[in-house]
């Protein structure tokens, strides 16, 4: 299930926060904020889709994350690399290096991790 942008944008401040009540989630966002109906819209259509979980103090909800960021971006990267590259993550991967115009040293970098992770699949 995918997130739309304002989904994204209002599930980063939740993530960011662990745990965070509707006047914390209007107060991240920069000017103009958005409508408190706005953001409680957002909320029960995350809620609805099974990102977001709430425990309730009085007649205020404490909105908390139930699905991690790591694992939210990685089904989002996989599925773009099936839809975009024929489910192969070396084509992407060989996209990436090129259209990413990284520098050597951040090459170096991305080498070093994968020569870890190839010896942790040893």
């Amino acid at each position: 299930m995918k997130l739309s942008k304002a989904e994204e944008q209002l599930m980063e401040i939740i993530w960011q926060n662990g745990k965070v009540f509707m006047k914390d989630i209007i107060e991240s966002y920069s000017e103009p904020k958005p409508a408190t109906t706005t953001i409680a819209t957002l909320l029960k259509r995350m809620q609805n889709k099974g990102f977001v979980g709430y425990t309730l103090f009085g007649n205020s909800r404490r909105y908390y994350a139930l699905v991690r960021k790591e694992d939210y971006f990685t089904r989002h990267v996989n599925e773009m690399v099936k839809d975009f590259f024929g489910n192969s993550a070396l084509q992407f991967a060989s996209f990436f290096t090129t259209a990413a115009n990284l520098s050597a040293e951040e090459l170096e970098d991305l080498k070093k991790i994968v020569e870890q992770e190839i010896k942790r699949k040893k």
